[in-house]
């Protein structure tokens, strides 16, 4: 109950509909009640024979019609609202859902399939959905029918309405002792799903890798066998339900049993009149009804609390990172950039950066070199605040970034990714993705910049051209520009570079290059190096070795250091070998 209560605390915002539609629930389980009550009126007045009042009988049946009328339009009314909860609740709930997403950490994201989490959040609002309309609909009705139609036997016999009580303690004892073992089975069901539907979304993103390795028939076999076992675990949950059902029902038919039979043997002995006799029937008959669809009900709110179980788990992660009480915003005038002693690993075991001291200074471009997995791209994670370190304190102009509020400090970092990070919509709106109402004139100001202007017009539909999911209509240099206009529109100070141009043909790298020289311009730039050739005029190189610093100074005096950059250097000179590829791969540097 504890979980059904969580669920109907996350709805209460929607009580004012709910009210509406308990009101009709009401008036719905009244006109229920009254059709046996009339209906043994009539009854009693038929055994008259002639001398029965053809007014009584008339008037009866035109009461009875203008009930059925009114039950017409009550559960339309009803309805109607039903449906608009169902709408807005799910609005709701996949707004909060979203909303939450976007505030927890990197790291979350580090151990979660995108897959995953959509199936969890379409299973998970589906079934709370499903739940309160149950709820509002079919259990008020269940709730008000059975009081009043139990007042109403009460009112003819104490004895019938005590066997009628009996069933539902009986019949809701026996049902929830199915609960646990039901929801594990749907618990396995549930998991199964989420990895088929999480590698899904992998194979569909990752289609060409899966075209390139002729994988379709492993993707489909690993696709069918969670899916296999989902199939597989429903026969023992179904078996298991409706052998119990059986069980319960059994109970029931029994308990009904005596019931008619006592009604009956009471009429037959002149207790009860004939009419009296239906109306008790016809009652029975009308609280039968319900507490036959008890088992839907626990069923839907068993499956409620096992497919929400999910959401509210993700609704319960508190975001590592917080602005701290009182957080101000970061202002940014020279653009100075201070990393203090910091240390941090991924998994608090494996350190990867270990007291890390590095100045870069306002207006200067510096360039980060060290082998994969040494921090480069940590450092830059830490600068964003997408992870925080586990000692030491990341300074912008003398303000320590953990005490300035999150927005604030990314407004004022411009990041553009070594792999280009677009959106599925027009060239415009990737642009202009960085500035909310950007002018038409700011953002082909920002493609001109980032020359990309000229090929954006040669398209067919200019700025407006669908570019497809991750830009995939466009080529790599094309992507690189649109992503270099959008950080020059953001105009941020402080600029991150996960160079762009390794992967690029010659043509497009000296574009892409031109480009990001004039982003460059007079701003703190961070370069995560791929090329030597691309960082040969930086202010300063950094080398990363073993989570430490391992040398700083400028592309000139590092050459003849005989450190890591040196080294470099060396490598890409002569003849471009298989061994020299192998070195500079260790560097995330291209050839």
């Amino acid at each position: 109950m504890k979980h059904v209560w969580k669920i109907i605390r996350t709805t209460r915002e929607l009580w004012p509909h709910y009210a509406i539609i308990s009101f009709f629930t009401v008036g719905l389980s009244l006109l229920t009640l009254s059709q046996p009550l009339l209906s043994g009126w009539v009854v009693d007045e038929l055994r008259k024979g002639t001398d029965a009042r053809v007014n009584y009988v008339v008037g009866i049946a035109i009461l009875i019609f203008v009930m059925d009328v009114a039950y017409t339009i009550f559960s339309n009314i009803s309805g109607y609202y039903g449906d608009q909860i169902a709408v807005r609740l799910q609005k709701l709930l996949s707004e909060r859902y979203y909303a939450h997403l976007l505030t927890l950490p990197q790291r979350y994201f580090d151990t979660e399939l995108s897959g995953k989490i959509i199936s969890r959040l379409n299973r998970s609002i589906s079934q709370i959905t499903n739940f309160m309309q149950m709820m509002s609909n079919a259990f008020l009705q269940f709730i008000f029918g059975t009081i009043f139609a139990l007042i109403a036997v009460a009112w003819y016999s104490w004895q019938v309405a005590l066997m009628l009580f009996l069933l539902y303690p009986i019949y809701i004892w026996m049902t929830f002792r199915t609960s646990s073992r039901w929801q594990k089975y749907q618990a396995t069901k549930n998991k199964h799903t989420d990895i088929a539907s999480g590698r899904f979304a992998e194979a569909i993103t990752q289609f060409k890798v899966v075209k390139s390795f002729v994988a379709e028939k492993r993707e489909q076999k690993f696709f069918a066998g969670h899916m296999d076992k989902v199939v597989k675990t429903n026969i023992p949950q179904s078996k298991f339900w409706h052998t119990r059902d059986i069980q319960r029902r059994l109970v029931l038919n029994v308990i009904f049993f005596i019931v008619y039979l006592y009604i009956f043997v009471q009429a037959a002995h002149g207790v009860f009149s004939p009419g009296q006799a239906v109306a008790l029937i016809l009652l029975a008959m009308n609280i039968r009804i319900p507490i036959f669809t008890i088992s839907f009900l626990v069923e839907s709110t068993q499956r409620a609390v096992s497919d929400s179980k999910d959401y509210f788990e993700v609704m319960d992660v508190k975001p590592e990172i917080s602005d701290v009480l009182g957080a101000k915003e970061l202002r940014v005038r020279r653009g100075a950039i201070s990393f203090q002693k910091i240390s941090f690993s991924y998994d608090n075991k494996q350190p990867v950066l270990k007291g890390v001291v590095l100045d870069v200074q306002p207006g200067s471009k510096t360039a980060l070199v060290g082998e994969s997995g040494e921090g480069k791209t940590t450092l830059t994670n830490l600068l964003l605040r997408l992870y925080e370190p586990e000692k030491g304190i990341i300074s912008i102009d003398g303000q320590d970034i953990s005490k300035v509020t999150q927005l604030s400090l990314r407004r004022n970092i411009g990041v553009v990714f070594q792999e280009p990070a677009l959106f599925s919509g027009t060239i415009r709106e990737n642009i202009g993705y960085a500035l909310a109402n950007a002018s038409t004139k700011q953002v082909e100001a920002a493609a001109r910049a980032a020359n990309a202007h000229d090929f954006i017009t040669k398209l067919d539909d200019g700025y407006d051209t669908q570019i497809g999911e991750r830009g995939l209509k466009l080529s790599g240099g094309q992507k690189q520009r649109i992503a270099i206009a959008r950080a020059l529109l953001k105009d941020a100070p402080i600029l991150v570079l996960d160079e762009a141009t390794s992967s690029l043909d010659s043509r497009s790298e000296h574009m892409v290059q031109e480009a990001l020289e004039r982003l460059m311009n007079g701003r703190t730039t961070i370069i995560i190096a791929h090329r030597l050739s691309t960082i040969q005029n930086v202010d300063q190189i950094v080398t990363l070795r073993d989570g430490t610093i391992d040398e700083v100074g400028t592309p000139s005096q590092l050459a003849k250091s005989g450190g890591i950059y040196a080294q470099l250097l060396d490598l890409q000179r002569g003849k471009n070998t298989e061994t020299k590829k192998k070195k500079l791969s260790k560097f995330d540097i291209a050839s």
